[in-house]
């Protein structure tokens, strides 16, 4: 699972508006804005940046291999927890106030698991049933185990949610001041399908209900595909990013044989889609994914998060496929980030944007490998922003 995952609005960095918002639109896997907003950037804007925003066609340049950008498109704020620093919060939005956020994140509004999890759309739900009661004592997320019984798909199929069942898709929604704008829901295909039937039973499905999986896949896709449309409809668009956590630390969960059967048709079939309306298509993938990457180019992915270091190699991954498919790289937050120092920090940005950033293309984003919480330094933090800026600006220029 992505950890750490943020459900919040990005707010456009040229606003100086500071209000909060009302809290009342509850995003997918059980947070509300009111929940994130404790971390003090569902509504944070900036009011003094010392750098001045990118603009759609920067980004977009950068993305498309034809960079015009005046720095390193940057979105660290998204992955900062700034309420997991306590006390400390309050510095944390004084470090963030100084810094635009070229890419803007809109969430969208995916079903829960079960029957009345939203009070305003009680049945936008996988399943058609209601959440039975907890099982007692300590159970991993990922063992939690929602959909029992394969027997039941044909009643799971029949009563599948779609796409016009909720009064909105993007749910807090800023207004649109000329940045490069991302619609945003993550568990996509193998993180759904986990969340639903727990990781063991998941893993064991491919050899003993293959099937059962691909009517499940084929469901989530069309419904994916037909909420992509409708967001696209409502609300201007750049591209969008969605998530399977495809990779331990030192493998992934499973052979290019499971990826190329039961994945990469329904990616190809939403990375269609989001080409048709004119959008990119983004990928958040932690782990080792190295073996998926050809096929997820060959299925029309474009911008692929983070590669995260200790799992594959930076190097590698840039000669390999630095030319054919835009890296949203993702500083390392597990060792860099909490136990750096922050001169480590600045290196590490450095290192990353040495390695994928390509003069006259572009093809390279910087962000956080995942979220970026209490245990990191103010000082790392400061540093991460201020060379992520500066040195960005100065690789672009090269």
């Amino acid at each position: 699972m992505a950890e750490g995952v943020p459900c919040f609005q990005q707010a456009d960095s040229a606003s100086p508006k500071t209000e909060k918002p009302d809290g009342s639109a509850v995003m997918d896997g059980g947070y509300s804005f009111s929940q994130c907003s404790q971390s003090g950037l569902a509504t944070w804007r900036p009011h003094v940046p010392e750098y001045t925003p990118l603009t759609r066609d920067e980004v977009v340049s950068v993305v498309e291999g034809r960079a015009v950008a005046s720095r390193v498109p940057v979105n660290l704020h998204f992955w900062v927890h700034a309420n997991t620093f306590e006390e400390r919060e309050p510095q944390v939005l004084e470090i963030l106030n100084r810094f635009p956020v070229d890419i803007q994140i809109l969430p969208m509004w995916l079903p829960g698991n079960f029957r009345k999890q939203y009070d305003a759309c009680p049945i936008y739900s996988w399943l058609p049933w209601e959440q039975p009661p907890a099982v007692e004592g300590a159970v991993g997320i990922d063992a939690h185990v929602a959909l029992t019984d394969w027997n039941r798909i044909d009643e799971i199929i029949a009563n599948f949610p779609t796409a016009d069942i909720p009064p909105y898709v993007i749910g807090n929604a800023q207004e649109d001041a000329g940045a490069y704008r991302l619609m945003q829901w993550f568990f996509c295909l193998f993180e759904r399908h986990w969340s639903l039937r727990g990781m063991t039973n998941a893993l064991m499905d491919y050899y003993t209900n293959a099937a059962e999986v691909h009517r499940l896949f084929d469901a989530l896709t069309s419904f994916y595909c037909k909420l992509i449309e409708r967001a696209a409809a409502e609300t201007r668009c750049d591209g969008l990013w969605t998530s399977d956590d495809l990779g331990t630390q030192t493998a992934p969960f499973f052979s290019v044989d499971i990826f190329r059967e039961f994945y990469k048709p329904y990616y190809a079939r939403i990375f269609d889609t989001c080409h048709r309306l004119g959008l990119h298509a983004w990928m958040h993938a932690c782990g080792d994914v190295a073996a998926f990457i050809p096929d997820w180019i060959d299925a029309g992915l474009d911008v692929l998060h983070p590669i995260q270091k200790y799992c594959m190699d930076d190097n590698e991954i840039a000669a390999a496929f630095g030319d054919k498919l835009t890296i949203f790289s993702g500083i390392e937050v597990q060792q860099v980030i909490p136990w750096g120092t922050p001169d480590e920090v600045r290196a590490e940005v450095r290192r990353l944007m040495d390695i994928y950033w390509r003069p006259g293309e572009g093809r390279m984003m910087f962000t956080a490998g995942n979220g970026i919480n209490g245990d990191c330094t103010l000082a790392s933090l400061e540093a991460l922003f201020d060379e992520a800026f500066t040195y960005g600006a100065k690789r672009a220029a090269q």
